[in-house]
């Protein structure tokens, strides 16, 4: 059953990658970028549920790295990362922020 769990999380991920990629050809950058959030996002929850580490409903990534080092110390390098463009902007981009997001910065986001 976790397994299986932790495959629907991996699958929704890849289909969040996938449509990012999508929406930057199409010059869509800031669903993009929120698409590559939900990606990074639904990867770790994928983790978690592997290693039945509950997580709670958020969209923070990094307490979900945090979780994830948890179990696994590699996960502490990417902690020392920015996430700032998948957290909170990527989040938060869903509404009007006042400014459009770059090509540059969906492609990022996607990175």
């Amino acid at each position: 059953m976790i397994v299986e769990k932790a495959r629907e999380w991996l699958k929704k991920a890849e289909t969040d990658l996938k449509v990012a990629s999508i929406l930057i050809r199409e010059g869509i950058y800031d669903y993009s970028l929120f698409h590559s959030q939900q990606a990074v996002e639904k990867y770790l929850k994928a983790f978690l549920t592997y290693h039945n580490k509950p997580f709670g409903k958020t969209h923070n990534i990094p307490l979900l790295l945090s979780l994830c080092a948890e179990i696994d110390q590699r996960f502490e390098d990417l902690l020392k990362l920015d996430f700032s463009i998948l957290f909170p902007l990527g989040v938060t981009i869903r509404y009007p922020i006042g400014r459009e997001i770059t090509e540059d910065e969906a492609k990022e986001a996607m990175e």
